[in-house]
């Protein structure tokens, strides 16, 4: 297995101008590593801060979609667009959140068919819809979520989150992106634990 981060390189923490390199570290303290996208993306940091402000504006809100669900987002719509670095980086990532070892993996495997609840079905429905049929997406998707109970805010942040990581599953295939090693072990749970 190559060692290489991405086709284009990577950057060190340390390389990275000031406040980038602040942000990155906290993101490294907390996680134990610096995700493989910052390294990448790092080589241009103006690209690297729009990103990261995006996605804090997305994904870090308080109100709305839990942190889980915006996960379960990332991952559904990841995996159908098959980008290897974001199924298993955001996968780690909901199995932290949800504290459940195997939804990731039956969400990446196949999120048309993953038993979900009635809530989670239509976030993972609504994002599919976005993501693979975009041209055919219309008022009858928004119908259908809003009758599963989702609120205006939440199908926005939906189709938001959706759009985002489908810039993000492309960058990871056009940069050939590599997983962080430790993201295959996150959140889960030996057997016999």
């Amino acid at each position: 297995m190559s060692d290489q981060v991405s086709r284009f390189g990577a950057v060190e923490l340390e390389d990275l101008p000031g406040d980038l390199r602040e942000r990155i570290g906290a993101i490294a303290e907390k996680s134990g590593f610096v995700p493989n996208i910052f390294r990448a993306l790092g080589r241009r940091p103006d690209e690297l801060r729009a990103f990261l402000d995006y996605h804090d504006a997305l994904m870090e809100r308080t109100d709305g979609l839990s942190k889980a669900e915006r996960e379960l987002v990332v991952v559904a719509t990841s995996a159908a667009n098959h980008c290897t670095y974001c199924i298993v980086a955001h996968g780690a990532i909901l199995r932290v959140r949800t504290k459940d070892s195997e939804l990731a993996d039956k969400v990446a495997a196949n999120p048309w068919q993953v038993e979900l609840d009635e809530r989670g079905r239509a976030i993972v429905d609504l994002a599919l819809a976005v993501a693979r049929d975009s041209e055919r997406f219309g008022q009858a998707d928004i119908d259908r979520a809003r009758t599963a109970g989702l609120t205006e805010d939440e199908i926005w942040d939906i189709g938001a989150i959706t759009a985002l990581f489908a810039m993000s599953n492309r960058l990871a295939h056009f940069t050939a992106l590599a997983p962080n090693p430790e993201f295959y072990l996150m959140g889960r749970t030996p057997r016999g634990s």
